[in-house]
C-alpha cells in the first residue's frame, strides 16, 4: 500500500471516530417534541451528528419517528410529569419507583459520556426542558447546551416592569432579578456550557447580565404548525367580501391527558352553550344569519365517543354536510340552529390557523394558538395539568392575549367585548407573536448547535 493511500486511511479514520455524538435528555413529552423539532434540522445539516436520547420523563415515543436510539430505563410515572404543582403528585411518584428510575438515568447517562470517551468521540449533550436535565448536562463531563422551555420572564415581568402579584410567595420566583435563580445561572455559565436557548427575547435579555451564552432564535413550539390550505386560499382578493360571509370559528382546546380532558370537555361545553344563547340576543353583534362554528381539536388519544355523548346531551344533533373544508375524513359535525360543532383527531394545525378565538384548558396548544396572533379564553379546571395555579401562571406568561374565567358561562360576555374593538385584537395580535416568537426557531438552533459544538 502506498504512503499516500495509507495517510488517506489515517484521516478518514479520524474522521470517523471524531465525528460528533449528541445525547439528548427532555424531561415531558412537550419537551419531547421540541427536541425531536430540532433534531430533524440537525439531521438534515451536513455532516450531522450522531444522536442517542434519554427522555427522563415518560416513555419518550416521540423519538421513534426519528428512530433515536434510547440509552436507558423510561418509565411513565402516576404524575404524567406535573410534580411541581402538587406535592401528592411527587409522593405518588416516589411510590411508583422515581428515585430508583433517577439513579439508573444517571448511570445511564455517566455510561455513555465514558464509552464514548474510550472510543475517542467528540461527545455533546442538549438538556431540553427545566433544570433536571440541565443538572444532568452539567455533571456528565460533556459539552452541553440547553433549551430553556419551563421558565421565562414574562412570569414575573414584562417589558413595562414586574407584575404586580398577591401571593406573598410570588417574591421568591424573582428574588435574584431573574426567574432563573443562582444555581440555575450557575450550571448556564459553566465553560462547558456552549448555548442556552431561552423561549423569548425578554428572558434572553435578562440572562445576558451574566456570562451565559444566550441566544434568542426563536421557540420551536411555534414550528411544524402550517395548514393543509394555503393563506391565499383563506384570504382570497375578495377577502373584505369573504369575511362578511365566511363562518365565525371559535377552537376547542380541551387538552390531550385522560381523564382530565374529558372533565376539561364538560366544561367547555357548557361555555359553548352560553355562547349559543348569546348569539340570540338581539344586541348581539352576531345577531344574524352568520354561521357560527365551534372546531373541536381532539387529540388522537382521546375516545371521541364519550366527546359526542356529551355533545349531543347539549342537544346537538348529527348533520353530514360540514360548513368549512378540513382535512379529515373521519371529522365528526353536528348542528344545533345555524352553528356546527365538528370534532376532528386529524387537523389541529387546521384548528389553530381557521379558529378566530380559542375556548382553553390546554398547555402547549393554548400557546401556539396565542402565539399565532390570536385571543384565547382559559377556564381553569381542577388538574392536575390545567389547574386555577397552572392557569394563572400561563395568564402571566401569555399576557393579554390569554382571558381567564373563574365560570364557563362568562365566556360569552368575553367573546362580545373582544370583538366589538378591533384595537385590542390588534394588540393581542401583535402581543402573541412577540410571547412566542415565528417560525423556523428549530432550524436557527440546529444550525448555532453545529457551530457552537
Amino acid at each position: 500500500m502506498s504512503n499516500v493511500s495509507r495517510l488517506s486511511l489515517a484521516s478518514n479514520s479520524q474522521a470517523a471516530t471524531s465525528h460528533l455524538r449528541l445525547l439528548v435528555l427532555s424531561n415531558g413529552h412537550g419537551e419531547d417534541v421540541i427536541a425531536v423539532r430540532i433534531l430533524q434540522e440537525l439531521q438534515r445539516q451536513l455532516n450531522p451528528p450522531e444522536i442517542f436520547a434519554l427522555p427522563l420523563v415518560g416513555e419518550g415515543r416521540a423519538y421513534q419517528q426519528l428512530d433515536i436510539p434510547l440509552i436507558g430505563s423510561v418509565r411513565t410515572m402516576p404524575s404524567g410529569g406535573f410534580i411541581y404543582m402538587d406535592g401528592r403528585q411527587l409522593a405518588r411518584d416516589l411510590r411508583g419507583g422515581l428515585l430508583q428510575l433517577t439513579l439508573s438515568q444517571i448511570k445511564a447517562i455517566r455510561r455513555w459520556v465514558s464509552s464514548q470517551k474510550k472510543l475517542g468521540n467528540k461527545r455533546a449533550i442538549l438538556a431540553v426542558g427545566d433544570i433536571v436535565p440541565l443538572l444532568f448536562a452539567t455533571f456528565s463531563g460533556a459539552n452541553y447546551a440547553f433549551v430553556g422551555t419551563a421558565k421565562s420572564e414574562y412570569y414575573v415581568r414584562d417589558e413595562a416592569g414586574l407584575l404586580p402579584r398577591k401571593s406573598k410567595d410570588a417574591r421568591w420566583e424573582n428574588f435574584s432579578g431573574s426567574v432563573y435563580h443562582p444555581w440555575e445561572r450557575w450550571l448556564m455559565s459553566r465553560r462547558r456550557c456552549k448555548a442556552v436557548f431561552p423561549r423569548d427575547a425578554l428572558t434572553t435579555e435578562t440572562l445576558k447580565q451574566w456570562t451565559i451564552p444566550a441566544f434568542y432564535l426563536g421557540n420551536p413550539m411555534m414550528d411544524a404548525l402550517q395548514p393543509t390550505f394555503s393563506r391565499q386560499q383563506f384570504y382570497s382578493q375578495d377577502s373584505q367580501q369573504q369575511e362578511i360571509v365566511r363562518p365565525f370559528v371559535v377552537t376547542l382546546l380541551p387538552g390531550s391527558r385522560p381523564p382530565e380532558a374529558y372533565a376539561n370537555w364538560e366544561t367547555i361545553m357548557i361555555a359553548v352553550s352560553a355562547l349559543m344563547a348569546s348569539f340570540q340576543e338581539r344586541n348581539s353583534i352576531f345577531y344574524t344569519s352568520k354561521t357560527v362554528v365551534f372546531l373541536g381539536a381532539i387529540a388522537p388519544g382521546l375516545d371521541s365517543h364519550i366527546l359526542s355523548q356529551s355533545v349531543q346531551s347539549q342537544g346537538w344533533r348529527t348533520e353530514s354536510a360540514c360548513p368549512i373544508q378540513i382535512a379529515d375524513p373521519n371529522i365528526l359535525t353536528f348542528k344545533q340552529r345555524n352553528a356546527y360543532l365538528l370534532l376532528t383527531q386529524q387537523a389541529y394545525n387546521d384548528c389553530l390557523h381557521l379558529g378566530d378565538i380559542a375556548i382553553a384548558m390546554a398547555g402547549t396548544a393554548t400557546e401556539q394558538f396565542i402565539g399565532l396572533g390570536k385571543p384565547a379564553i382559559a377556564i381553569p379546571g381542577n388538574g392536575p395539568q390545567y389547574n386555577p395555579a397552572f392557569a394563572e401562571a400561563q395568564s402571566r406568561l401569555l399576557g393579554s392575549s390569554l382571558i381567564l374565567v373563574q365560570q364557563p358561562a362568562e365566556v360569552a360576555k368575553i367573546v362580545h367585548s373582544l370583538f366589538k374593538d378591533p384595537d385590542i385584537l390588534q394588540i393581542i395580535a401583535e402581543n402573541g407573536v412577540l410571547r412566542m416568537g415565528k417560525p423556523g426557531a428549530a432550524l436557527r438552533i440546529a444550525e448555532c448547535l453545529q457551530e457552537r459544538f
